[in-house]
């Protein structure tokens, strides 16, 4: 199967082809990001996006598009793609593509008469820099490239109006330009392998739509400044090396800095290694630390996701020493918080109460990885800890109950879990009291830590008072969220139990330690299967409860109010899987085996090689929100490699 490769009846059709996004980062903040036939469809897109650290943590769209022109015998044939006001393509640049692959870096191809013209498009590992490799592979007479960039200089979620503030100085550099359209901005060099004649032409091109921004019901039009353009003749089987980056650069190291870093490129020749690409993608490393961005376009940094996704993203595909990394940076600010209640700058949430049963999750699968020991010796300080500072009732909005030890949380006001959508400041789904999976987390952190420290006798007495918790919360947790319709009730607060199906049960049931028993746990999975589980993950809600709203569509508030009603996510596959197959052993391997094959499905939809935030409840189930979600690549990429495992 070739997973990323469209032909010319693919590409010459928008209605195809628009959805379909690419993505590639630079594990440092910055990415590029637009469809596959280079048209930008959202205010996100962008051929340069970077953080800008000397403005806020944002990204910022410096570089919004390139377009190329042939020209032979004087006659230009423009190869861009913008959507204007009303709906109007222009310059249809796409009828002339015969070929899109994927499989290595973005190639596209191009065919005007009998000009064949290749473009490579390639990100730079932790460097801001772009670079567009392009080929003249057939040309029958002399032929000349136009490049003309289509500036913004403006936040990746707002939008660029004309301006007479900007600064239209153009200064020139070797073998290109620089400008820096607004003070505050890093200065933008645009150069070539080769050198180019520079040509003023300053206009503004006004009234670029974004299409996806206008389904969403969000401001959607915009202007962009075009200073000049390029132009350089090029003959018969030569390449032109085009850079985009806020350094100058040497223009004679452009062809070694791109052949270096095509070199370390793993192909997207098959469903693991999609997923693997994508999974180094949400990598993030800087001057503060290592990180793991939560989603693409518009995904920051955020405690819990971090947490979920880091077992996926690292041990999954045999990265250990960035698993280390990334949980050293975090555990350092969660203990920061822990210890002085201070929240961090860069971490958001790291003050919600399940973020340190989140973390040591995490280790137990770092534990499965690597080992007890190599766990043991490295993080048995941080796990001791978190367990007392729990038990102790260290967190402002974390309770331990000394009857049955099970946790409780207020979440009437602010969201606390993951279900975490809002509307004017209150939560849509106010989960408060007793959350179904913040306990079975619980009880599975105490059971892990218990394994983890037997064979320390200096935490004896800790490791008895964890037995004694762990033993209350068994007790206690069927008949609290049990019910006689045999799944687990969602949360539990005073004397109201809710009854929505949702699919925090099946954390509680896919953890290794779980607070049920084998019998307990296929009644549950039974209900999971039958109202939950989709192609593409566990829905948010059972279409048989109140309020299932399965489509993420419609105005901000509208899709606010969907969020966490109907629509599926692919991280639940993973905890899914893991129930399953203890349920059922062995005899499960084919089955679950089976389920990924809706994911597998989404490599050449959507953003491609990659998956989306959520899908739609019901059928065709359409990708929606972010392009590209940190957690749901993880949990695919856990359960991938459980399977590999086990088919060993």
């Amino acid at each position: 199967m070739s997973y990323l490769k469209f032909d010319k009846s693919l590409m010459i059709n928008l209605e195809q082809s628009l959805p379909k996004e690419m993505l590639r980062t630079n594990q440092a903040g910055a990415y590029h990001c637009t469809t596959v036939v280079d048209c930008n469809t959202r205010k996100q897109h962008g051929l340069l996006v970077i953080p800008v650290p000397e403005l806020d943590n944002k990204s910022y769209v410096l570089l919004s598009s390139l377009d190329e022109t042939v020209i032979q015998h004087g006659a230009p044939f423009n190869l861009g793609l913008h959507r204007y006001r009303g709906g109007v393509y222009s310059p249809n640049g796409h009828k002339y593509i015969r070929e899109f692959d994927c499989e290595s870096v973005p190639r596209t191809t191009y065919r005007v008469g009998g000009v064949i013209l290749t473009k490579e498009k390639i990100f730079i590992s932790h460097e801001n820099r772009i670079l567009i490799r392009y080929t003249l592979v057939e040309a029958h007479s002399p032929t000349t490239l136009q490049f003309r960039p289509f500036l913004a200089f403006r936040e990746s979620n707002a939008l660029c109006v004309a301006n007479d503030s900007l600064n239209r100085t153009i200064e020139p550099v070797g073998n290109g330009v620089a400008s820096c359209l607004y003070n505050g901005f890093p200065t933008l060099y645009m150069q070539f392998s080769r050198k180019p004649e520079w040509v003023d032409e300053p206009n503004w091109y006004n009234g670029i739509e974004y299409v996806k921004d206008l389904e969403r019901g969000v401001p959607y039009s915009e202007d962009l400044w075009v200073p000049g353009y390029f132009q350089i003749p090029i003959k018969k089987g030569e390449s032109i090396i085009f850079s985009a980056g806020i350094t100058e650069v040497s223009p004679r190291s452009l062809s070694k800095m791109y052949e270096k870093e095509i070199a370390s490129r793993t192909a997207r020749t098959s469903f693991f290694n999609c997923l693997k690409n994508a999974a180094k993608q949400f990598y993030l490393k800087d001057k503060e630390g290592d990180f793991i961005i939560s989603g693409y376009p518009w995904g920051v940094v955020l405690a819990r996701n971090t947490m979920m996704a880091l077992p996926g993203l690292t041990l999954a595909i045999d990265h250990v020493k960035d698993f280390e990394d990334i949980f050293a940076t975090i555990a350092k600010e969660l203990t920061r918080y822990m210890t002085t209640g201070q929240p961090s700058r860069r971490i958001a949430g790291i003050d919600l109460p399940d973020i340190p049963l989140w973390g040591i999750w995490a280790i137990q699968q770092y534990a499965k990885s690597q080992g007890l020991e190599a766990a043991r010796s490295r993080y048995t300080e941080f796990i001791t800890s978190a367990i007392d500072y729990i038990l102790t009732n260290g967190h402002p909005n974390l309770h331990v109950d000394e009857n049955n030890g099970m946790v409780s949380t207020m979440g009437e006001t602010s969201p606390v879990s993951w279900m975490n959508s809002s509307l004017n400041g209150r939560p849509v789904i106010p989960r408060s009291g007793y959350l179904v999976e913040f306990n079975a987390l619980w009880y599975n952190a105490l059971m892990f830590a218990i394994a983890l420290t037997e064979d320390n006798p200096t935490l004896a007495g800790r490791r008895e008072a964890w037995t004694e918790t762990a033993d209350k919360i068994k007790a206690s947790f069927a008949d609290m969220f049990l019910n006689d319709y045999g799944y687990l009730y969602d949360y539990v607060n005073g004397q109201y139990a809710d009854p929505s199906v949702r699919p925090n049960m099946a954390v509680a049931i896919g953890l290794d330690y779980s607070p049920l028993d084998r019998k307990q746990r296929k009644r549950v999975l039974d209900v999971v299967t039958r109202e939950l589980l989709t192609p593409k993950g566990l829905r948010t809600l059972s279409p048989k409860s109140y309020g299932y709203r399965p489509f993420y569509l419609g105005s901000p508030e509208e899709r606010e109010m969907a969020l966490h009603q109907g629509p599926a996510r692919p991280w639940l596959i993973g905890f899914y899987a893991d129930a399953y197959l203890r349920v059922f052993g062995m005899s499960g391997v084919s089955y679950i085996d089976r389920m990924l094959i809706g994911f597998e499905d989404e490599m050449s939809q959507g953003c491609i090689g990659s998956l989306s935030q959520l899908y739609d409840g019901n059928p065709p189930f359409q990708g929606r929100g972010a392009i590209s979600h940190a957690t749901n690549v993880a949990e695919v990429l856990r359960t991938l490699r459980t399977l590999k495992k086990l088919n060993v």
